[in-house]
């Protein structure tokens, strides 16, 4: 019940669905009932946030927080493994178009065709499943399994995880198949807005890993004072930051994590620079 519900909520909350909602509303307050006042207001609303958040720098003060929590990896010591999380492939046009089609966080699969080639000996774990409400719908790890040549990874070395529907479940389903070994070191790559939480899933689940963000959207703190050239590249990234937030408050009031806003200074040893 969580999945879908989650996909519901996030959909209506989702700023840029909110903002459009919202405006529409309003225009058919205005236009159907004799509340003009409050349609007009609603309708300026909508196109207020529209603006702001796609032209602002409100974007950024938005996903600054979660990009800069965790240092960018910069320790060559070799890991026992790495895992890289699903969510930079489209599953369902790879499968469509019969090749793999990424979208705008194709960084993970890259740098783990990049990993895998500097840390030879490490093992290699893939852990995506589908994210779609139909049932049926291929997963991204069946996507990798099918292109792993085309992606530049070597099939004798992946451990393809593709049940997971969440962040919760890759943590919960990468730690049951690698069963990681006391004193072993993994590296967890996903998008550095995204690390927080899945840094803290994975400590819940008894699995330490070392930070390796990739799929930055900004370009560090002076971008707090850039405006946008483009409004529909700032709702996206805003939509990502909201829905980021979002998630760390509902998965810390389950349960699912031991922290907020989860970071580097309450890992292990191995999770140092």
């Amino acid at each position: 019940m969580f999945f879908p519900l989650s996909k519901v909520i996030f959909f209506l909350i989702t700023p840029s669905n909110l903002f459009c909602l919202v405006g529409l509303a309003g225009v058919a307050l205005t236009l159907a009932t004799a509340r003009r006042r409050l349609g007009g207001t609603l309708s300026a609303f909508g196109l207020f946030g529209l603006l702001a958040g796609g032209l602002s720098p409100l974007s950024a003060w938005a996903v600054l927080p979660l990009e800069q929590r965790f240092p960018a990896f910069a320790d060559d010591r070799p890991p026992d493994g790495i895992i890289v999380l699903g969510g930079g492939i489209e599953a369902g046009l790879s499968s469509g178009r019969n090749q793999v089609v990424v979208n705008d966080a194709g960084e993970r699969p890259v740098y783990m065709a990049d990993l895998a080639r500097r840390y030879p000996q490490a093992r290699l774990m893939f852990s995506g499943g589908s994210g779609s409400l139909v049932d049926g719908a291929i997963a991204e790890a069946d996507i990798v399994s099918r292109d792993a040549d085309t992606l530049g990874l070597p099939r004798t070395r992946l451990i393809l995880e593709n049940r997971s529907r969440n962040t919760r479940e890759n943590a919960l389903f990468s730690a049951a198949m690698a069963q990681p070994k006391p004193g072993e070191r993994w590296l967890l790559v996903t998008s550095a807005f995204h690390m927080p939480r899945a840094i803290g899933c994975f400590r819940a689940a008894g699995f330490d890993v070392v930070a390796f963000p990739v799929d930055y959207r900004t370009r560090g703190p002076r971008d707090a004072l850039r405006f946008g050239s483009f409004a529909s590249e700032g709702l996206l990234v805003l939509d990502l930051a909201v829905k980021e937030w979002i998630g760390l408050a509902v998965y810390r009031l389950a349960g699912y994590t031991d922290a907020l806003l989860p970071g580097p200074d309450q890992a292990s040893g191995s999770d140092s620079r």
